[in-house]
């Protein structure tokens, strides 16, 4: 078994760990209610709340959001449809998932990744919210796990994805 494939199969198997704790309807139903905050419309509310009401960073806050966005959202599309990976719910034989996914691959997983552009963007322009953005940023990544459409490699990647577009972002910000 060459590396790749242990590492599917330890995957596999951190998927199923998960499921098998998140199969409860309280779990299921909070799960679904994270999954929603990171469909991207709270991002945007918040970034132009900032923007209008906040005069000291609110603006950069959205326009170095704006840049993260436009860095994660071309390069979460590329890998996506590069690397072409089946969402388990599509591979596993046996296993629902408990939402329908929009599209048909899985990694990177795309909620992950915006989730964390936002919380590193709090952390940067405001750090008294790094802890809850973060805290929220896992949650959702874990929410798609335990909603059977993403595996946990998935989530990492996504979270890598996010923190390296912020950074990329944030040093453009600086630069001009």
């Amino acid at each position: 078994m060459n590396r790749l494939q242990k590492l599917n199969a330890f995957d596999t198997r951190a998927f199923f760990w998960c499921n098998g704790y998140g199969q409860h309807a309280p779990v299921m139903a909070g799960s679904r209610w994270v999954s929603r905050l990171g469909d991207g419309g709270l991002y945007l509310i918040l970034g132009l709340t900032l923007a209008v009401w906040e005069p000291e960073d609110g603006q950069a806050f959205l326009l170095v959001g704006l840049l993260a966005y436009g860095i994660e959202l071309p390069l979460y599309l590329l890998l996506k449809n590069t690397i072409r990976r089946d969402r388990p719910c599509h591979r596993l034989q046996g296993f629902r998932a408990a939402i329908e996914p929009s599209d048909k691959f899985s990694f990177p997983s795309g909620h992950t990744a915006a989730a964390f552009v936002f919380a590193m963007l709090l952390a940067q322009f405001y750090p008294s919210l790094m802890l809850p953005g973060f805290i929220l940023a896992l949650l959702i990544g874990s929410s798609r796990v335990l909603l059977g459409v993403h595996y946990p490699t998935d989530i990492a990647a996504g979270a890598l994805l996010g923190i390296i577009s912020t950074l990329l972002a944030l040093g453009v910000w600086e630069w001009i």
